[in-house]
């Protein structure tokens, strides 16, 4: 793909994103590693509303920014990484971590399977990161 450069130059090979028939730099547009950030970031905030909808403790102002945030950073991340790879990884961090919550508020049981799923999802996790470059992007 050419770029426009500044003053009537063209690039081949840089990449660019098509935002309404303007030509964004990469420079401007989202990395991949902020790209993943935001993932990571809205797996954060979906443990937060997660047990929010179960804990009183969280107020409900909280659960209700969480979930703004969490849905917003996905989309973001949505841009540059396969949509498929980003939700699997939004869901594994909250699925893992709500359950990380559960076990210390509740003092939940700990077993050797529950702790060996845990472990296997969060492989499956990493597999997706590191298969996207090869794969998908």
């Amino acid at each position: 793909m050419f770029c426009k450069m500044e003053k009537g130059k063209e690039r081949e090979g840089l990449f660019c994103m098509m935002n309404e028939s303007k030509v964004i730099p990469k420079s401007k547009a989202t990395s991949e590693s902020r790209a993943w950030l935001y993932v990571i970031l809205s797996g954060f905030f979906e443990i937060v509303w997660a047990s929010g909808f179960k804990y009183e403790e969280v107020p409900r102002i909280v659960v209700i920014i969480a979930i703004l945030l969490s849905f917003d950073l996905i989309i973001r991340a949505t841009k540059v990484i396969p949509v498929g790879t980003v939700y699997a990884v939004f869901a594994g961090i909250g699925t893992i971590g709500t359950v990380i919550v559960e076990v210390i508020f509740e003092n939940g049981s700990v077993s050797l399977l529950r702790i060996a799923l845990i472990l296997l999802l969060l492989a499956c996790i990493i597999g997706l990161k590191l298969t996207n470059k090869d794969g998908e992007s």
